[in-house]
């Protein structure tokens, strides 16, 4: 019989593309998320993790040989993230039936685990880079270490085993998303194209000239359902990125490559998107409404906030993956590939018009 999963954030950038592997895989799936999402294949389970009554009431006949968490909500300071989003993941492993065999239940965070919430991004004394695992918690409050307690406390209950997953900046398609850089940053692109406005990097100079990685939503998927099936990769908390590491100022031009446009070198002035960007709601839309395409709303598929925080970094942000390599982990997914492969999706999509740049195997 086909193993059953519970995809808890289906709709977004990581639910979506570890729904789709765990299909591939010949998973049953079940998808979480307060809306239907389409996605074919996946069974929809409509839920608010924010109503503990109504997630039980959804959750009460599954028995999920796996579990996937990987959903949160953005809130107006850190003790409200703590408060809701530790609540979600607690309604959630509450509302399930008691494990009637194995299960596995893995949790998504990230790199705010070393580099603190939002409040305190980057600030304070941070653990040396690449950061490692063993680094553990940062003394600051953080919802990510709230989330991972709930996790801990239903699997001392429940007995069943679980993993945590830390990605850095994650690239891959999904509409409505608070954390989406790479869509983000193509429709900036397209921006600049259609009006001439200089392809300007908007962060730091420890950005521009120092190392950094990303993961690839599908990269982390494929970590995600390998420690699930995985005995060594149980009760474990692992580092997850594509495995290369690059410099902005290298990966600026190769994405203005695609685009047909120039990249303007950084001069040493940080120009934030949420700048740059600001009132191009209209020209967004007109772009959408003559190329005919499926997503006028720039709000929908741009978040400037969050593209900031990552490229406006003062340090050097590199991770460390030994501990799942050691375990047997051996995916490896190139960064720039993951840009160009998500820029063709998007256009595939009608999520952004046909380019004038030049082909991927130009852009290598």
């Amino acid at each position: 019989m086909a193993k059953t999963a519970l995809v808890a954030g289906v709709s977004g950038i990581v639910g979506s593309a570890t729904a789709q592997l765990l299909l591939e895989q010949g998973w049953d799936v079940h998808g979480l998320a307060r809306r239907a999402t389409g996605q074919a294949g996946v069974r929809p389970v409509l839920a608010d993790l924010k109503d503990a009554q109504a997630t039980s009431a959804v959750l009460r006949d599954l028995q999920p040989d796996a579990v996937f968490i990987t959903t949160w909500l953005r809130q107006d300071s850190e003790a409200e993230n703590i408060r809701v989003n530790s609540a979600m993941v607690r309604n959630l492993l509450d509302g399930l039936p008691k494990p009637m065999g194995h299960r596995h239940v893995a949790l998504v965070t990230g790199l705010k685990h070393y580099l603190g919430p939002f409040e305190a991004y980057g600030k304070g004394a941070l653990p040396q880079t690449p950061f490692r695992e063993e680094q553990g918690r940062l003394d600051v409050e953080n919802f990510y270490y709230a989330q991972e307690d709930e996790l801990f406390a239903a699997a001392a209950r429940d007995g069943f085993t679980w993993s945590i997953h830390r990605p850095h900046t994650v690239i891959g398609k999904a509409v409505g998303n608070a954390m989406n850089m790479g869509t983000t940053l193509a429709v900036y692109a397209t921006i600049c194209r259609e009006t001439g406005r200089p392809f300007t990097f908007p962060g730091s100079a420890a950005q521009w000239n120092g190392l950094t990685d990303m993961t690839d939503a599908r990269q982390l998927a494929r970590q995600l359902l390998w420690a699930a099936t995985t005995p060594a990769a149980a009760n474990e908390d692992f580092n997850i990125v594509n495995g290369d590491v690059f410099r902005w100022s290298w990966m600026w031009g190769r994405i203005a490559s695609w685009f047909g446009i120039e990249p303007v070198p950084f001069d040493g002035s940080v120009r934030p998107l949420e700048q740059q960007m600001a009132g191009d709601e209209m020209i967004w839309r007109q772009i959408a409404e003559r190329e005919g395409l499926v997503e006028p709303d720039l709000q929908r598929l741009a978040s400037p906030w969050h593209t900031d925080a990552d490229l406006g970094r003062p340090i050097e942000v590199v991770t460390d993956m030994s501990k799942s390599r050691r375990l047997g982990f051996s995916a490896y997914q190139p960064t720039d590939d993951a840009f160009i492969e998500l820029f063709e999706q998007l256009r595939a999509d009608r999520l952004i018009p046909q380019p004038r740049g030049i082909s991927r195997e130009e852009v290598r």
